[in-house]
């Protein structure tokens, strides 16, 4: 919800964040929190828009959006796209960003009964003010078009705490990754926020913690031609111990913010 600015002054770290990527790592950035004085006002009055929902608004002291969307680069006019959008917390965030000139794709697959009610909220964001700009796409991640844009049209594409599921369902990440980039224009960002699981772990516990290892997941989108160029510290955790899903640990978990780049 990652090549277009994202800090007025970056925070760069003299070593990778403990447990984080080890890619290229002399390459990549590794940022901190923004200062607040340096979050961008139309990223700021999106978070704090009156009219987002109220139960969005209480995950935002943990997901911390401010900080994701400004390290992503998201500023209005923009044309993105947000992965397995869930509920559309994060659609909603990158809307009122990107403004009424502005787009998001916003892809879900059919909800099955048990997340019978993310889909009605998903769907109910249509209908709120200021949401004229999201266009909901219902297809499956085998979809030829899962992404139904013109190559190399999009700014951004964000998949907010879901790659795990693609991993630990047994998506062909391959085909959905390489869709992503054929969509991005040249320089687009690709960000990623997902729970962290113990370094060389691999994908064992994406299925039953919902945590994946970072290099894992880094690997799988260098291979679609990506490169990272930042990784951020502002959702991890260095007190999660990593062996029980984020559920149990009060969404707290460790977290790793992967900013990818066509290039």
């Amino acid at each position: 919800m990652k090549h277009h600015p994202f800090l007025a002054a970056p925070l760069l770290l003299a070593v990778a964040i403990a447990g984080g990527t080890q890619a290229n790592s002399a390459e990549v950035e590794h940022a901190s929190a923004v200062p607040q004085s340096q979050i961008p006002q139309y990223v700021s009055d999106a978070v704090n828009s009156a009219t987002r929902p109220a139960a969005d608004r209480e995950l935002d002291s943990s997901r911390k959006p401010e900080q994701l969307l400004t390290f992503f680069g998201i500023k209005p006019g923009m044309k993105v796209a947000d992965l397995w959008a869930g509920g559309g917390y994060t659609t909603e965030l990158l809307a009122r960003t990107v403004g009424p000139q502005g787009k998001v794709y916003s892809q879900n697959m059919e909800f099955s009964e048990r997340f019978k009610k993310a889909g009605e909220m998903w769907q109910a964001r249509a209908n709120e003010p200021g949401m004229s700009n999201v266009v909901e796409i219902t297809k499956p991640f085998d979809s030829p078009d899962l992404l139904p844009v013109p190559p190399g049209s999009l700014d951004a594409v964000v998949i907010n705490m879901n790659y795990h599921d693609m991993v630990g369902r047994g998506f062909n990440r391959d085909r959905i990754n390489h869709a992503v980039f054929a969509a991005l224009k040249p320089g687009g960002i690709y960000g990623l926020v997902d729970n962290s699981a113990k370094p060389g772990t691999g994908a064992s516990d994406a299925d039953t913690l919902h945590r994946i290892d970072e290099n894992f997941e880094v690997s799988e989108i260098e291979k679609a031609g990506f490169r990272l160029a930042a990784t951020s510290d502002v959702l991890r955790n260095p007190q999660d111990p990593r062996t029980e899903p984020f559920w149990k640990v009060n969404h707290s978990q460790d977290r790793f913010v992967l900013k990818f780049v066509k290039s």
